[in-house]
């Protein structure tokens, strides 16, 4: 049986600001737990004008105090820009507060600009060290750190935490390595995809954390009446990245209406933005799915969909929720 999660970015909407656009996913983690979701994840972002969330943990913690029974973590943060100890520190605290309820997420995405690199005082190089960085996080959970005698991630130490890995440059030969459950994007070819999971799980290592691999897909995925009204749903998405692809900045959302007919290059981009995106009516994204999970093995699915219209998107997750409800039968 395959498992329907979320991951929300917090993107600020034109006439918003980065407080509204936190608010609203605290607000949207009630929502998406009514439906049924069996988690929820936030990201990492610095200094992206579209983008709120700059702090996964702070925001998780926000999200698991106002919800009861949906898995809260973060996709994820970013190892490269903190220091393993605080990391294993601050989610030590969030499984102290909200017990079984906790995921940790782990990238190895550095800031997007060298401004940005620069003022975490972090490199592009470092991300070479994420293996490192990683084992000494798990290290530092796990009680078997032995590098600082005398010191522990307390409140961490011994915690049943539940870590990821996502697959951005190598990360898939990294999770393997480490034992972990691999997090990958759909965002590819069908064939790259299905590859790098081969590799995956041919490389894989048990570990105490995980006897066999584990793989969950991410997605953009939305869902509507029509064919058309679901592609809609994910153009102001698709429009921001392309502004960022060519101003440089990812600015806030804005309606459909008020995007403009691009210029060939743009509408390269355009295609090339929405060329992963999955959309279409209950029963025609259910089929992509079945085909996606029968490729890929996938035990869950994470879903992330980004609009100006704020109930448009809650409908897209209902419908979702319903083609999840009629595969566990």
């Amino acid at each position: 049986m395959t498992t329907f999660s979320v991951l929300d970015r917090s993107l600020v909407r034109r006439g918003g600001d980065p407080a509204s656009a936190l608010r609203d996913t605290v607000a949207f983690a009630r929502e998406i737990e009514a439906l049924g979701y069996h988690r929820i994840w936030v990201s990492e972002h610095h200094s992206v004008p579209g983008v709120a969330g700059s702090a996964p943990t702070v925001l998780a913690a926000a999200v698991a105090a106002a919800t009861t029974r949906i898995r809260v973590g973060t996709g994820g943060v970013m190892l490269p820009n903190h220091r393993p100890l605080v990391v294993a520190e601050q989610f030590g605290v969030l499984e102290s507060l909200f017990p079984g309820r906790v995921d940790m997420g782990l990238g190895r995405s550095v800031g997007f600009t060298d401004g940005i690199r620069r003022a975490l005082g972090v490199g592009k190089d470092v991300v070479d060290d994420f293996g490192e960085r990683l084992g000494e996080l798990l290290g530092w959970v796990d009680g078997t750190q032995h590098e600082h005698p005398g010191v522990h991630a307390i409140p961490a130490e011994g915690l049943p935490i539940p870590a990821f890995v996502l697959a951005i440059d190598g990360g898939a030969d990294i999770a393997a390595a480490h034992g972990l459950p691999l997090v990958i994007g759909s965002g590819r070819s069908r064939e790259r995809l299905v590859a790098a999971v081969g590799r995956y799980r041919a490389a894989f290592r048990p570990s105490m954390r995980a006897a066999e691999p584990q793989v969950v897909v991410a997605a953009n995925i939305a869902v509507a009446e029509t064919i058309e009204e679901a592609a809609l749903l994910q153009l102001p998405e698709a429009w921001a990245t392309v502004e960022s692809r060519t101003r440089g900045v990812f600015p806030p959302l804005v309606p459909v209406e008020e995007i403009p007919e691009p210029d060939e290059r743009r509408r390269r981009l355009l295609e090339e933005a929405r060329g992963s995106q999955i959309f279409g009516t209950e029963s025609e994204v259910a089929i992509v799915l079945d085909e996606l999970v029968a490729d890929t093995g996938a035990g869950e699915i994470l879903v992330t969909l980004n609009t100006f219209d704020r109930e448009q998107r809650l409908d897209s997750y209902r419908r979702l929720a319903r083609i999840a409800s009629r595969a566990a039968v």
